[in-house]
């Protein structure tokens, strides 16, 4: 028998976009977009937790970096993902590009988001700040709405503006959506945009992880983000071993 879910209502604002809700529901807290879209999921006790394979996936690219000094976040949400990597990794500067001024204030208030003097937050709409935006190790693309991805996930100029500000040896990480047949959305548009020179990491909630090397040159160290990731799984709490296994080339 299971326990009756008990949601709590902690936040409900409005916004020229739509509506923005904080629910909490036993240890966790949710923020969702618009009718019951949930976007983001936080364990109240360690909002670095990643909870979903979306974001263990997307902490996975970040670990193809050896030694990430700069990131660049595209998307905040509850910033779980942001947490962590100022958490576990070697991060001196993080820039994250929010849209909507609501979502920063609730993931803080209400989110266990960090004040973090390493973390600057700007709002905006990321596919206009990008070109102000320092060039970084790692950059994360997660836009999504209450209908699914932005427009910035199938914008050539953006997509490849992304990987232009990656510094040598940096990688971009796409939470990009899967289509039907599992491959991710827009897949024609990235295989041409990138030469076929990126990997995929599909996972159970329906998305296809995208890990962009800087350039052509650039290759995926399987060895080096092994051993990085079970140096760190007693740190995380979790294996990253069976997500790593399902990484394929660019289909």
């Amino acid at each position: 028998m299971t326990e009756e879910r008990v949601e709590r209502l902690l936040a409900e604002v409005h916004d020229e976009f739509g509506m923005i809700r904080v629910l909490e529901v036993a240890d966790y807290r949710f923020l969702e977009f618009g009718d019951a879209i949930e976007q983001s999921c936080v364990f109240t006790a360690d909002p670095s937790w990643l909870e979903y394979d979306y974001t263990r996936a997307m902490l996975i690219g970040a670990l193809c970096h050896e030694a990430p000094e700069s990131a660049l976040f595209l998307g905040l949400g509850a910033g779980t993902l942001t947490q962590a990597c100022l958490k576990f990794l070697p991060l001196e500067d993080v820039e994250a590009i929010e849209l909507r001024p609501d979502v920063p204030r609730l993931a803080i208030e209400y989110l266990g988001l960090d004040d973090d003097p390493r973390l600057y937050i700007r709002v905006g709409d990321a596919l206009e700040l990008l070109d102000s935006a320092e060039s970084a190790d790692l950059i994360f693309v997660d836009l999504y709405t209450d209908v699914g991805p932005g427009v910035g996930h199938l914008a050539w100029g953006f997509l490849e503006n992304c990987q232009k500000r990656l510094n040598p040896g940096g990688w971009l990480v796409i939470n990009q959506w899967a289509t039907d047949d599992g491959k991710p959305l827009g897949a024609a548009l990235l295989r041409g945009l990138y030469h076929r020179h990126y990997w995929e990491l599909p996972v159970k909630e329906g998305n296809v992880i995208l890990i962009v090397p800087s350039d052509l040159d650039q290759e995926l160290d399987l060895p080096g983000l092994n051993a990085r990731a079970q140096a760190l799984a007693p740190r995380l709490g979790y294996s990253l071993q069976p997500l790593i296994k399902a990484i394929r080339p660019a289909t």
